[in-house]
């Protein structure tokens, strides 16, 4: 079976053996592979019940068929386990260059299971696989680590996965790294890696991903790249600007979440934006393996310079803090970044601290750094330092903004949904955006299904943000592309651009296996099923398909979206319709035997 490379790498830290497996080309058809496939055995393999930081859980880092291909933006690879944070199922992705670096060492993906008595790191060349001792790593930041690796793996070309010290001190919030500044940040997947005692995974390939059909993959991609290059996201906004092109736009139609989400408009977005960023702080576009779209931004502020930010981590530490001090968001950042942090979850963790702040409920006399005043620059640098620290009162805020509000007494200042914290799109005014956060299988997130993109960007088609019309049937066509776009191995990015037949058309090049955009369709759904029938094992009910209190009940105060609120009460029964899941959102037995998981 082509563009796989047919082995799955198992490591059991516990007995310290190392095996090799071959991937189950059944399976593979029906998962496609990376998210899709790295759940499905996740589900086969662990008890969804279980504590997700104890030896009984698993991590399955893994590839998809077309990663490490000539498809454009072929650099992804999934972190797929149970989730610290959120007790869901986790899958975290990440671009650069590591996951092709595995299918060049003959790997589709890597399993790690039990816990190292001591800390660790993988070394993986090609067909040798060590484990090996991590003593003099532990502890170390991001940028260390990975300097340490190189020098001691003597090959530049090595690529190197780690976390930081945030993911030793099993930090829910905590990401997994790779390439310094590339991160698998959401749900906290970066702690279960350090309860392993697993400080790195280190890797260096000499082979090749072959593909069925050369030739017919050369007139696909020929078409693919004209489209990604003409639409005016993937091939003007977004290699500009990167991904803070949306600072203005969101902003302009009212929908940028501010101070905790208590308003939908920041007066002083014009300062944090891609233009401002681009124009003062930018040093060099950075894009991943095979990308055209090169949206990723390399900064520096003062002595402090590396990868991002992006869009949702401007806003988090920007917007959503009430801070208008762009050198001040870069610094928390590169913090974020060497300390092993979520960008998202730190800047909205302490977004919700300063309104717990300045209500009253976190005390002056339990602070030992800055005011958690909205606005404070120095406040969002020093604070993220402590969270990845874990020193002082950032220990607490390092716990993610649901543990920190509920130990107050008042979980509803946090905005998560399932205890994740929401990204930098205001539901209330966007009614699609709202049902996609609330039935996010991992929890709060805007990448498990973009209706950004035809409720505000209007691709592939305009819809009224506002409206109810149609959007349970978006949100599910947009979850299910979504879920087989990341078993491909592709970024999300692409789909501004190419549609379910692209896909289709590059799987059936690469893996000579027939693929049509039914198919496409439909393998996102089994993967999204898949994954809520494990929510519902691991406790999930249709309770936890909701918003924050604040979000159904308090319309946005000001700008185009005032006066709105997320309509989840009635949005939510259709989309259970349309899912094909019974009333109390659980798939019925009849959709299960539609996608053969019955």
């Amino acid at each position: 079976m082509k563009a796989y490379v047919g082995t799955i790498l198992r490591i059991n830290l516990t007995t310290k053996t190392i095996t090799k497996e071959a991937i189950d080309p059944e399976m593979a058809q029906k998962f496609v592979g990376g998210r899709g496939l790295a759940t499905y055995m996740l589900a086969q393999e662990i008890d969804p019940a279980i504590d997700a930081l104890s030896p009984e859980n698993k991590i399955f880092i893994a590839t998809g068929p077309l990663t490490g291909t000539n498809a454009p933006t072929s650099g992804r690879y999934m972190v797929v386990t149970k989730a610290p944070l959120t007790g869901t199922i986790a899958c975290s992705n990440s671009g650069g260059y590591w996951g092709p670096e595995l299918k060049n060492a003959g790997y589709d993906m890597v399993v790690l299971e039990g816990k190292a008595e001591n800390p660790v790191y993988i070394s993986i060349v090609d067909n040798e696989v060590e484990i090996r001792d991590a003593a003099h790593l532990w502890g170390k930041k991001v940028n260390d680590t990975t300097d340490t690796l190189l020098e001691e793996m003597a090959d530049p070309k090595a690529r190197v996965l780690c976390i930081g010290p945030a993911g030793e001190q099993l930090s829910p919030i905590a990401a997994v790294m790779n390439e310094r500044f590339r991160a698998a940040g959401r749900s906290g997947v970066g702690a279960v890696v350090g309860s392993k005692n697993v400080k790195a995974i280190v890797v260096r390939g000499s082979k090749k991903v072959e593909i069925a059909d050369s030739e017919k993959m050369r007139d696909i991609l020929k078409g693919a790249m004209g489209k990604i290059r003409e639409n005016g996201v993937t091939g003007q906004g977004l290699p500009k600007y990167g991904t803070a092109i949306l600072v203005n736009i969101i902003n302009e139609n009212g929908v940028y979440p501010t101070r905790n989400f208590q308003q939908g408009v920041f007066d002083e977005a014009e300062a944090v934006s891609g233009e401002a960023l681009e124009a003062n702080y930018l040093v060099k576009r950075d894009p991943c393996y095979r990308c055209p779209i090169a949206c990723g931004r390399y900064c520096k502020a003062d002595d402090m310079e590396g990868g991002g930010p992006e869009y949702e981590t401007l806003w988090a530490y920007s917007a959503d803090c009430g801070v208008s001090d762009l050198k001040a968001v870069i610094k928390a950042n590169h913090l974020c970044n060497d300390y092993g942090i979520d960008t998202v979850s730190a800047g909205c963790t302490i977004a919700c601290a300063m309104e717990l702040y300045e209500k009253g409920y976190i005390k002056e006399e339990e602070l030992d750094g800055p005011a958690l005043k909205f606005g404070n620059g120095e406040a969002i640098v020093e604070w993220t330092r402590k969270m990845g620290a874990g020193e002082g009162f950032g220990a607490k805020l390092a716990q993610g903004s649901y543990r920190l509000a509920d130990s107050y007494g008042v979980p509803e200042l946090s905005m998560t949904v399932k205890k994740q914290e929401l990204p930098a799109y205001d539901p209330r005014g966007i009614q699609g955006q709202g049902v996609q956060y609330a039935t996010s299988n991992r929890g709060g997130c805007h990448v498990r299904g973009y209706l950004i993109s035809p409720e505000i960007l209007g691709l592939p088609e305009k819809l009224d943000r506002l409206s109810l019309e149609g959007k349970p049937l978006w949100t599910k066509i947009f979850q299910d592309l979504t879920a087989t776009i990341d078993a491909t191995g592709l970024c999300l990015f692409t789909s501004f651009a190419l549609g379910a037949q692209d896909y289709a058309d590059m799987l059936t090049a690469a893996t000579g296996q027939e693929w049509t955009a039914e198919a496409v369709l439909e393998a996102g759904d089994r993967i999204y099923n898949i994954e809520r029938l494990f929510n519902i094992q691991a406790g999930f009910t249709k309770a936890d398909d909701t918003l924050p209190k604040r979000l159904l009940e308090d319309p946005i105060p000001d700008g185009p979206s005032k006066g709105w609120v997320t309509k989840l009460d009635e949005l939510l029964p259709l989309y259970y319709e349309v899912r094909g899941w019974d009333a109390e959102g659980v798939p019925t037995e009849k959709k299960l035997k539609e996608l053969g998981l019955a």
